[in-house]
């Protein structure tokens, strides 16, 4: 299956320090699930303070979800002084393609910053590859959605980023797509309701960071985070279906479930092929 043995016991072990430039939406659901996965977070997006904060931690998230010209400057000076120390960094390019702000930034970014790993929807990378997603505001359009169909399609789009900026790129939807240039994973964990709870995305992207200070592997180390995020969105919904509740009580328990996560759980449920 191509992941790191015990990583998720190791993650636990060294409880990464994960800087968080991210949105105001989900800022606590990411908090929450880095602390659930093992991770330690840090939320912190004044220019004042991001180098000294990033020089303490073991990775940084930028997620451009609720984007303005303060947190822009935070987010070009963190990223910069993180490549400078060799911090882990991590893309969620949210909602770009919806606005010039948000398209160009994320490309000023790409330009300045070394990513170890870019994580979106396919909107939302089609948009970084070729320059033209169909955003539905911050969602991925369902012109877009990943099948079977344009699978090999999707894999090839996702290396091409990979080429292109030297990061792992992980595509999230229906099927997920882990690709670097050499390699690629698809995914089959999850639930079409992860999609009725605001900032599963983001909550995938935060414990990214968190996965890839634990591993030496940024491409099986991601392929790992994303599986765990399915995995527990997956058993959070049986759970919420079995006892009748609603999409409330999907996010407590797909929080429940990644503090549950184990290195035998995921292997033995994660769903990945080649």
């Amino acid at each position: 299956m191509n992941l790191p043995e015990n990583i998720i016991k190791n993650l636990r072990n060294k409880t990464p320090l994960v800087h968080c430039i991210t949105n105001y939406v989900t800022v606590n659901d990411c908090a929450n699930s880095l602390l659930s996965i093992g991770g330690s977070p840090i939320m912190a997006d004044d220019e004042a303070e991001v180098e000294e904060i990033i020089s303490i931690c073991d990775a940084l998230v930028i997620n451009i979800g609720t984007l303005n010209q303060r947190t822009i400057k935070s987010m070009l000076k963190a990223g910069k002084k993180a490549n400078e120390l060799g911090k882990k960094v991590v893309l969620d390019p949210v909602g770009v393609g919806a606005s010039s702000l948000r398209t160009n930034t994320a490309m000023e970014l790409l330009a300045n910053i070394k990513f170890n790993a870019v994580r979106g929807n396919i909107s939302e990378i089609k948009t970084l590859a070729i320059g033209a997603g169909a955003t539905h505001g911050v969602d991925a359009s369902a012109a877009d959605a990943i099948n079977k169909n344009n699978l090999v399609n999707t894999v090839e789009l996702a290396q091409s980023l990979a080429k292109k900026t030297g990061a792992v790129i992980a595509i999230t939807g229906a099927i997920d797509v882990v690709a670097n240039e050499e390699k690629s994973r698809q995914i089959y964990n999850g639930h079409p309701m992860m999609s009725k709870i605001t900032g599963t995305g983001c909550m995938c992207s935060a414990i990214l960071g968190a996965f890839l200070a634990a591993s030496e592997d940024g491409f099986a180390a991601t392929t790992a985070a994303i599986a765990s995020m399915g995995l527990s969105g997956e058993k959070a919904w049986q759970k919420v279906e079995a006892e009748g509740l609603g999409t409330g009580s999907l996010r407590t328990y797909l929080i429940n479930e990644l503090s549950l996560m184990t290195d035998e759980k995921l292997l033995a449920y994660a769903k990945i092929k080649a």
